[in-house]
């Protein structure tokens, strides 16, 4: 405790320090720029110009327009001639002709499929129950007593400082910038053919390697022959 103690005294000192380090910097500043930009000089108000009163435009006479004719003639209709009538034409008679009735094809009859005996699967083992594993018990701890803060140091208020008016930077002429070099284009460069790989011949797997068919309980079909 008594170290903490010691610490914070020791840092609240040293910030203390800093402070007043930058306040005596900050006042020499001032005093610097003081001396060397004078205050501004009094611009004096430049009179208002006085724009001349717009000239008058004279109005334009309206326009008036012919009046409408009130009653428009009607045109005639055109009457259309009647539509001449087309006599109906007779329809002929076609006569249908019998279609004979085909046999009907007699189908073999199916070929008998024996009956597979039914596969009896083994009866599953018996696995027998595993005996529950107890935890032990979880260790009480005990509660660490809490840790009181010193209190912090009371801080004096720094005075404000007022800082001086910004000095008036003339503008810089702008700096034109040279124009870009023309740069040639370079020649692509030609890719060489790539080489043909030659294919690798296919390793021949015996017949005395190869897995087993698997076992149906089907009777095997077998294939037609072209």
């Amino acid at each position: 405790m008594v170290s903490n103690k010691n610490a914070m005294s020791s840092s609240v000192l040293f910030l203390a320090a800093l402070l007043l380090l930058s306040c005596s910097s900050m006042s020499s500043a001032a005093r610097w720029l003081e001396e060397e930009y004078p205050p501004h000089p009094a611009v004096p108000e430049l009179p208002k110009h006085e724009e001349p009163p717009h000239p008058v435009v004279p109005e334009l006479p309206k326009h008036e327009e012919p009046p409408h004719p009130a009653v428009v003639p009607e045109v005639p209709k055109h009457e259309e001639p009647p539509h001449p009538v087309v006599p109906e034409l007779p329809k002929p008679e076609v006569p249908h002709a019998a279609v004979p009735e085909l046999p009907k094809p007699e189908l073999p009859p199916h070929p008998a499929v024996p009956e597979l005996p039914k596969h009896e699967e083994p009866p599953h083992p018996v696995v027998p129950e595993l005996p529950k594993h107890e935890e032990p018990p979880h260790p009480v701890v005990p509660e660490l007593p809490k840790h009181e803060e010193p209190p912090h140091p009371v801080v004096p208020e720094l005075p404000k400082h007022e800082e001086p008016p910004h000095p008036v930077v003339p503008e810089l002429p702008k700096h034109e910038e040279p124009p870009h070099p023309v740069v040639p284009e370079l020649p692509k460069h030609e890719e060489p053919p790539h080489p043909v790989v030659p294919e690798l011949p296919k390793p021949e797997v015996p017949e005395h390697e190869l897995p087993p068919k698997p076992e149906s309980h089907y009777p095997e079909v077998p294939t037609a022959k072209p």
